[in-house]
């Protein structure tokens, strides 16, 4: 089931899906209860997760009796600019077919009064409560294999149509069936996604443990920010549990150098002479992953 927590920072929204299997949440603030009708014809049948943003919804399309998974935007500016501009990237998503490409089936949008509410196929359960109903013991290779298989196709169509998409882990990954003998998997939540031409450097994208470090360190990235996190999926999806602990960047980008080694010299380099003065306080605040830049990060490797 989808939970979904969203944070608006500067001006900007970015809305990440977390997947719970039992959701707790109200829904008072949007006036939305069981049988409430959105639009013209969905009906409300349940809640499957919440935000700032505002909620997720099981509904009936009253016209052809098909359940649907709509998501309900609030009407505060920020977050209604912030879902017209997912609309922008699923817009694009169209010239994907969504069961070959491994991506959510968009059915489009309608309005609820002033929100904006989002119409997508309604999946099974995500891939981390797929896990967690092993035990969180990690999956067979027999299951792993065509898993990420799918992934690295959804990656490559999103590839072919230029659109980065940002957040890509195991709540974000959908089982369509999980009765199927063969697990088909779909990637969902295109709210922070974007176009690979539009990316701004230092953009907050992600979430902290599957970030690639082009984004820890706010130097320019691309699609390739989706194949480090897809590698983090992988080491997940077979062990059961994340590679990388932390509870910030400091943490994971601490963790990576200790057990990997150091960063490439490009990435360093391309903070050193572009990084932002709040980026280097930043991390001298943690405790010396800079002395002076991170340029003396390259030279000694040491964290103190």
């Amino acid at each position: 089931m989808y939970c979904i927590n969203t944070f608006i920072d500067e001006g900007k929204a970015d809305t990440h899906y977390t997947m719970s299997a039992n959701p707790s949440f109200g829904s008072d603030e949007l006036g939305i209860s069981k049988g409430t009708i959105l639009g013209d014809h969905h009906m409300v049948e349940a809640f499957l997760g919440e935000g700032s943003f505002g909620v997720v919804t099981k509904c009936r399309d009253t016209k052809n009796n098909k359940t649907v998974a709509v998501k309900v935007n609030k009407s505060d500016p920020e977050i209604l600019l912030q879902a017209k501009l997912e609309i922008f990237i699923l817009e694009q998503l169209r010239r994907l077919d969504p069961d070959r490409c491994n991506i959510v089936e968009w059915n489009g949008y309608f309005l609820d009064g002033e929100r904006i509410c989002l119409n997508f196929e309604l999946l099974d359960q995500s891939l981390s409560d797929y896990i967690g109903d092993r035990n969180n013991q990690g999956l067979p290779m027999r299951e792993l294999r065509p898993i990420l298989h799918q992934l690295a196709n959804a990656l490559f169509h999103l590839g072919s149509v230029g659109i980065v998409h940002a957040d890509l882990k195991p709540v974000n990954i959908m089982v369509v069936n999980r009765s199927e003998s063969q697990v088909r998997v779909k990637l969902i939540d295109f709210g922070i996604a974007c176009n690979t031409s539009a990316v701004i450097p230092g953009d907050c994208v992600g979430t902290i443990g599957y970030c690639a470090p082009e984004i820890m360190l706010g130097t320019p990235y691309d699609e390739a920010i989706d194949m480090w996190s897809l590698g983090l999926v992988a080491v997940e999806l077979a062990t059961g549990v994340p590679l990388y602990p932390g509870e910030d960047d400091y943490d994971v980008l601490k963790f990576i150098i200790e057990t990997q080694g150091q960063l490439p010299d490009h990435l360093l380099e391309s903070v050193c002479n572009d990084s932002s003065i709040k980026l280097q306080n930043y991390y001298s605040g943690h405790g010396a992953l800079m002395t002076a830049s991170l340029t003396q990060v390259r030279k000694d490797q040491t964290y103190q």
